[in-house]
């Protein structure tokens, strides 16, 4: 395994034209430690756990120490936030370190957020707090074990130093790896300053990088803004299939590789609400979870307009048109999967049927869907613990005879069928009481033993772990007072 002095850091887009970035060292904060890690965020730099033990790694990550071949970054990009163009945005509080490329030959770049203030600040004080930090640290990795494209969590670094929000909070810095942080506000910000080049060179870089296959094309250019939206349905696909809501989409939050990216005010379902809004902020629940998809298809259309200076507006148009079948398409096998039913038939109005009875009742979507893993397709009456988060039993008794007799039609061994049906239907997901239980326990106490708990947990998302049932609970009453926003 390598030490961190051992890396050989790069930064390609550093080397970039400085119309896309600005220079900017971080500001050290005083006395860091480390409040957790990720062993797997970790490996991806061929890092073992020791290195963090060493004081060393722990101002690095901190952003007090630079090391040989770090170039330091702040990313200029704008974006349309809750529909308004905001002409410049920027990283604010994050900075690019430089790029690793590990032994597997996986370029990742690595980024501190909460590093302190930058050129694209706009007043604030670039910092991020411990609340926050825990809860993009433990979705950033429970995403990637539920197998979601998203950037990832290396570690939480802290520090007594005061940073105010609504309250006096303390400092914390998040090591974040992804293969680029480029997003679809990165070309925006030049098309409405008119500036064409920048455009064309970036999407040649992003392209020359990510897309290679791409290079050979006469005209790349529609085919990569075709990937783009392709990478981006199914994405969503796999958001709405899990049930997490991403809170704020703006589009310098959408991922220019269809990676998750930028966790705030996030929210994994809890009763079934197609409607669920987890973002304090968004009192027009213009982020609502049932609009995500047609969000993302909005966004598209703005990154689509940002690359109109490379290709026609018709041609652009029908480099995004095929994004609603895509996700269409990519969100019924993922649900079809996590009923155990073949595409095909009966398999939409069995799911709309079932997703309307479970917004009725307000059942719980990943219990829910964990149970219906053992559902038994001879004997209805041996379905009792799924029949009882149902108020309505009568109307899930129907539902059951329907889908029972889908089940015998394809002739899948239940047991068979179930085993299936638990790699696709997690059992733990980072609910919002347990993420605050971990956080309360961190800022009142510094006791991080809860965070650690948490990140092995959801680790295993998909596995039985017996010690830890009381987690795939449903919360408890008093989690419906928690409201995160975007200041979260």
């Amino acid at each position: 395994m390598a030490t961190l002095e051992s890396l050989s850091f790069d930064n390609g887009f550093a080397r970039l034209p400085e119309t896309y970035y600005a220079r900017v060292c971080p500001t050290p904060v005083p006395d860091p430690y480390l409040v957790c890690y990720s062993p797997e965020a970790l490996a991806l730099l061929d890092l073992d756990a020791s290195e963090l033990k060493r004081p060393e790694t722990i101002e690095t990550l901190a952003g007090n120490r630079l090391l040989p071949g770090m170039d330091a970054i702040a990313a200029l990009y704008a974006g349309h936030q809750f529909g308004h163009y905001v002409p410049q945005l920027g990283d604010g509080r994050a900075i690019l370190l430089g790029e690793v490329k590990n032994s597997a030959g996986e370029g990742w770049e690595v980024q501190i957020k909460g590093a302190g203030r930058t050129p694209y600040s706009r007043g604030g004080d670039g910092r991020a707090v411990l609340r926050s930090s825990i809860r993009e640290f433990l979705c950033s990795e429970a995403m990637h074990a539920l197998g979601i494209p998203t950037t990832r969590a290396l570690a939480i670094v802290g520090s007594d130093h005061p940073v105010y929000r609504e309250d006096e909070e303390t400092a914390a810095l998040v090591t974040r790896l992804a293969p680029s942080f480029v997003r679809f506000g990165s070309f925006e910000v030049f098309y409405y300053r008119n500036q064409v080049d920048p455009i064309r060179h970036l999407a040649d870089y992003v392209i020359a990088r990510y897309y290679p296959e791409l290079k050979t094309l006469a005209d790349p250019y529609p085919e990569f803004l075709r990937q783009v939206s392709l990478r981006t349905a199914e994405l969503m696909a796999q958001w709405q299939a899990v049930g997490f809501s991403h809170g704020v989409m703006n589009t310098d939050n959408m991922s220019i590789l269809g990676l998750t990216l930028d966790y705030g005010p996030f929210g994994f379902l809890d009763a079934f609400d197609p409607g669920y809004i987890c973002n304090h902020s968004d009192t027009g629940g213009r982020y609502a979870f049932d609009q995500q998809p047609d969000v993302a298809a909005w966004n598209l259309t703005k990154l689509a307009q940002a690359l109109v200076p490379l290709m026609s507006v018709e041609t652009a148009s029908q480099a995004i048109s095929e994004y609603p079948q895509a996700f269409g398409r990519a969100y019924l096998e993922r649900m079809a999967a996590k009923f155990g039913v073949t595409v095909g038939g009966d398999t939409v109005a069995l799911v709309t049927a079932a997703l309307r009875l479970l917004a009725q009742n307000r059942v719980d979507y990943t219990i829910f869907l964990r149970k219906l893993c053992a559902f038994d397709s001879q004997a209805n009456a041996s379905n009792t613990p799924l029949r009882d988060l149902f108020l309505d039993r009568a109307a899930f008794d129907a539902w059951a005879v329907r889908y029972g007799a889908a089940l015998r039609q394809q002739g899948q061994p239940d047991a068979e069928r179930a085993a299936a049906m638990r790699t696709r239907n997690p059992k733990y997901i980072l609910r919002n009481y347990l993420a605050e239980t971990a956080i309360r326990r961190a800022a009142d106490d510094r006791d991080y033993s809860e965070v650690e708990r948490l990140h092995r947990l959801l680790a295993r998302p998909f596995d039985e772990q017996p010690a830890f049932e009381a987690y795939a609970a449903e919360p408890p009453d008093w989690a419906k007072r928690i409201e995160v926003s975007c200041s979260s």
